[in-house]
């Protein structure tokens, strides 16, 4: 059985450009969401700094986000992001949980 893919994401914008990030966000949101193996596509706001952004992904398998990573809209949204981006996003592939 595949594991999920779980992904912590970290955005920074260009100085006083962070509703640009939530804008192309809040677009792209519910197209990712509705593709097969999404499980979780969720942007938050840094507190206290308005131009940084955690992601936080999950996918049913490395199929899932391999297929998304080449949809049309996530080639649009990469290739519009450095226009208001401080630089490439940070991705952090997360493992599971351990037991407590």
């Amino acid at each position: 059985m595949p594991s999920t893919v779980r992904l912590l994401i970290l955005i920074t914008t260009l100085p006083g450009r962070g509703r640009e990030q939530w804008e192309a966000y809040e677009r792209l949101a519910p197209v990712v969401r509705a593709e097969e193996g999404c499980l979780r596509y969720d942007l938050h706001p840094v507190s206290g700094d308005p131009d940084r952004f955690a992601l936080i992904e999950e996918w049913s398998s490395r199929a899932a986000l391999a297929a998304h990573d080449v949809t049309p809209h996530m080639i649009e949204a990469d290739a519009a992001s450095p226009s208001f981006r401080a630089g490439p996003a940070e991705v952090i592939e997360l493992d599971a949980a351990l037991p407590v």
